[in-house]
């Protein structure tokens, strides 16, 4: 069952953050975007390569708006002794939330219970506290922190665009990655393509078969 507009549940953990422990509860993330980001565990292999990508985006992800949560299901003890060890956790400005009792695991439904471990999850969740967007990988495939970007930065309304092509930058429009976008024209302001109100869709797909035969 999906878990888009799903509301996460109540939940007070420990945090690991700069030097320090603190509580992060669901208070703290209501009112702005955030990311809760699972992963297996720490002092591992693949996790730390994806941890350290998204420190290095992490100013991108706090000038739009939006917070990043690394969760496992490690105690923040052992958060802070992986950051006393490794140079690539080091990097980490972000909250990592402890979750031994499983109970964030199990509301966004990643625990693996044979494991005791936390599949490798992402989750964009509003400020109403709702999940927007979400997916799950296998334990041995990362996660690139560009395309997490690109996702928040859709949900957040990046762009008068209706829609969002993947491998899309920051810098660009929806249609430069169109292959059918000399097949429609734009108003002055460059925001929508006429043929979503002005062409009927047979005239549409009249358009892209010329296209088509043009491209060869």
């Amino acid at each position: 069952m999906s878990l888009i507009q799903k509301e996460i549940a109540d939940f007070s953990v420990q945090c690991y953050q700069n030097n320090a422990f603190h509580a992060v509860t669901k208070a703290d993330v209501l009112g702005k975007w955030s990311v809760f980001f699972f992963y297996p565990a720490d002092f591992t292999f693949v996790c730390p390569t994806e941890l350290e990508d998204l420190a290095n985006k992490y100013a991108e992800f706090q000038a739009a708006g939006c917070e990043i949560y690394a969760v496992s299901c490690d105690t923040h003890f052992v958060h802070k002794a992986w950051h006393d060890a490794s140079e690539r956790i080091q990097k980490i400005q972000y909250p990592m939330l402890a979750d031994p009792t499983h109970c964030l695991a199990k509301d966004f439904e990643v625990y693996i219970e044979a494991d005791g471990v936390a599949e490798r999850g992402s989750f964009i969740v509003n400020p109403e506290g709702k999940i927007v967007a979400y997916e799950v990988n296998a334990g041995n495939v990362g996660r690139n922190a560009d395309e997490l970007l690109r996702k928040v930065a859709r949900e957040l309304g990046d762009g008068n665009i209706d829609a969002d092509p993947c491998r899309r930058g920051p810098q660009e429009s929806a249609c430069d990655w169109c292959p059918f976008a000399s097949a429609c024209w734009f108003d002055e302001k460059r925001d929508k393509p006429h043929y979503l109100q002005k062409t009927t869709q047979e005239e549409f797909w009249q358009l892209v078969d010329e296209e088509v035969t043009r491209r060869g």
